[in-house]
């Protein structure tokens, strides 16, 4: 038997975030929830991130390469390096999105998880789905 984690996830607690531009608060709950390590350059994860929660406002699903498109004109406008656009890239940090039960794909777009705020995508899947379920097999 190899020592393969069934499931796994890393929760960060930090002072509640106030004043914070769009970015950086999207920044945080990825450093939070473990999407994101601290000194990370790579962060390409916050934009996809990003472009997800504003296509949820009109509940708009979204291609890959769609996002890829709007992920590459968020970094332009934020002045950031454009590394990590690669298209394999894009669809990994989709998969661990989705394997972190943020996001849905459904015919090939992606969007946040029942149209639903973070909040509610936590306390629905990760608080009562996940944490127990890792909880239940430490004791």
């Amino acid at each position: 038997m190899k020592d393969i984690p069934l499931a796994e996830i890393t929760l960060r607690k930090y002072e509640k975030p106030l004043n914070l531009e769009k970015r950086e608060l999207v920044r945080k709950i990825c450093l939070s929830l473990g999407l994101l390590q601290l000194g990370d350059s790579r962060d390409i994860i916050v934009d996809i991130l990003m472009v997800l929660i504003e296509a949820n406002k009109s509940k708009e699903k979204l291609t890959s390469d769609d996002i890829g498109k709007k992920v590459e004109e968020l970094r332009k406008t934020y002045s950031l390096d454009m590394k990590g656009l690669a298209e394999s890239n894009i669809r990994r940090q989709l998969k661990r999105l989705r394997d972190y039960m943020i996001i849905d794909k459904t015919e090939n777009k992606y969007y946040l998880s029942e149209h639903s705020s973070l909040k509610e995508i936590f306390t629905s899947s990760i608080e009562k789905f996940v944490i127990p379920q890792i909880i239940e097999r430490i004791f």
